[in-house]
């Protein structure tokens, strides 16, 4: 009976060891390595464009807040503060 315990133990590490093992492996083919690189492009091009938008979110808020928008500001006297931020 202990025999055919440590049998039946030794089968199922033996199975676990090589299916990990298999794993590993395909993780390195060129199929799965153009999956992840593809997979990080896919995330670039997100992160990307939440830096985009958050910009123009920025940039709007600095127009209205400049008063560009709103008109009280002239274009000439917008355009000088964001070339020359610290200037008079």
């Amino acid at each position: 009976m202990r025999r055919l315990f440590w049998v039946a133990l030794g089968a199922t590490v033996g199975i676990l060891v090589v299916r990990r093992v298999s794993r590993a492996a395909e993780a390195y083919t060129p199929e799965a390595m153009a999956r992840s690189v593809s997979h990080a492009a896919d995330s670039l091009r997100g992160f990307a464009a939440a830096v985009r938008e958050g910009m123009e979110q920025r940039e709007d808020e600095l127009r209205v807040a400049l008063g560009v928008d709103a008109g009280t500001m002239d274009p000439q006297a917008a355009r000088s503060l964001i070339e020359h931020p610290s200037g008079p």
